[in-house]
């Protein structure tokens, strides 16, 4: 009589070779993921265009003489100070710009590994969670930092050329420091923001109008809310009021709304610490023991 064995699990005796940076190939796949998509190259280009207003506004404040005839009576708004860089960077314009790029490059991010089982693959590299939402946060960062960090840097740097000195860093030494401060405050509450509402369901499509409606309702809730009981707090209602009143803070301006403007701090701060709860909940997977 033949014995039939069968072969069970073989203990492998190899060691674990430690990345530096394991969350690197998930940002690699999803910023390669995210140029692959349709119309997504269109919108990202478009992106660009406050920027590069912007900038020809600052070469335009160099060249005052021989533009006039275009900005005759107003060439208060080509004064290049702190308030030039508020007013790129917590504009209506770009943040909807940003919203949109959320809306290519983060919907999935979550969701997709929900809807296929992926997350047990992914602990098995071995990973983890740390890694995990470091690789997918820095999907999100990539293209943030793209529209505020890079530009931003970019504006002082042409304003150094175009204007031959360094009168703007010796007048606003900390410029740079709100630059990017607030490059990064936008850049931690879009990656939050995102990946709390992609781990939220495992349809790509709700997640993507959860990305953009959630984001409007916010500013539509303020507008009903201001007109009913006419206070100023209401503008913790919306997403965008609450960035533009940090963003005021850190560049040491006006404050478009009136209250604290710590409060926003706050608020934006809630809404990270609460996605961070849910993020943990939500990925679960088996951990590789060493």
């Amino acid at each position: 009589m033949t014995t039939i064995r069968e072969k069970g699990y073989s203990h492998w005796d190899g060691t674990l070779v430690q990345r530096r940076f394991p969350w690197w190939p998930i940002t690699r796949t999803g910023i390669l993921l995210t140029f692959r998509k349709k119309q997504f190259k269109f919108f990202f280009s478009l992106a660009f265009l406050p920027a590069v207003v912007f900038l020809a506004g600052i070469y335009i404040s160099e060249r005052l003489q021989d533009f006039k005839f275009m900005f005759k009576g107003s060439e208060q708004i080509l004064n290049i100070n702190p308030g030039f860089f508020k007013s790129y960077f917590t504009n209506d314009g770009l943040l909807f710009m940003m919203v949109m790029l959320l809306v290519f490059s983060g919907a999935g991010l979550i969701s997709d590994d929900l809807k296929h089982n992926a997350l047990q693959i992914y602990f098995a590299r071995p990973l983890g969670k740390k890694d995990y939402f470091l690789g997918k946060a820095s999907v999100i960062a990539f293209f943030i930092l793209l529209l505020t960090l890079v530009p931003g840097i970019l504006f002082i740097i042409f304003k150094l050329i175009f204007s031959g000195s360094f009168k703007i860093l010796v007048q606003y030494p900390w410029l740079i420091l709100s630059v990017i401060g607030y490059s990064g405050l936008l850049t931690v509450f879009f990656a939050f923001y995102t990946l709390l509402l992609s781990a939220l369901s495992k349809n790509r499509r709700y997640v993507t109008i959860l990305i953009f409606a959630v984001y409007i309702f916010s500013d539509v809730l303020y507008g009903i809310s201001s007109g009913i009981f006419h206070s100023p707090f209401v503008a913790l209602l919306s997403l965008k009021g609450n960035l533009q009143q940090a963003g005021a803070v850190l560049f040491g301006q006006k404050l478009p709304y009136g209250y604290p403007g710590y409060m926003s701090f706050l608020v934006l701060g809630a809404i990270c610490a609460l996605s961070a709860i849910v993020l943990h909940r939500r990925i679960r997977g088996v951990e590789v023991i060493r």
